[in-house]
């Protein structure tokens, strides 16, 4: 039987992954417009980078090493903010849709710090 941490760190990967493909979903719905392209384009790199990096931390082979991916994945979850927030006032994203995206990822960066505080001992 598993442990809670062990079981909350399972649920964290199945969320981060299922964001990513919310984010998949939500750029394809975009208008086809150039600076939807480029933007999508990046916000895609940002947003699965989040679970790339915590999926890579897992086999991370110091404490240092894991630390440092959860590092990477929450400034890319800040840099999904950028591009969503940009999306959203912009006018050419779905406000309800990037609202949600949007809280999700505020979420994920809160979890993201929590614990790099947590490895770091400042917790």
């Amino acid at each position: 039987m598993q442990n809670d941490k062990s079981k909350f760190k399972d649920e964290f990967k199945r969320r981060i992954y299922s964001f990513a493909l919310e984010i998949i979903k939500f750029i394809d719905d975009l208008p086809e417009k150039k600076t939807c392209e480029i933007i999508g384009n990046q916000l895609l790199r940002s947003a699965t980078s989040i679970g790339a990096n915590v999926v890579e931390a897992n086999a991370a082979s110091s404490k240092r090493d894991y630390t440092n991916f959860f590092n990477h994945a929450l400034k890319s979850a800040n840099e999904t903010k950028f591009w969503l927030g940009l999306l959203r006032d912009s006018g050419k994203a779905n406000k309800d849709k990037t609202n949600k995206l949007l809280r999700e990822t505020t979420e994920i960066a809160n979890i993201l710090a929590s614990s790099i505080l947590t490895l770091k001992g400042k917790r």
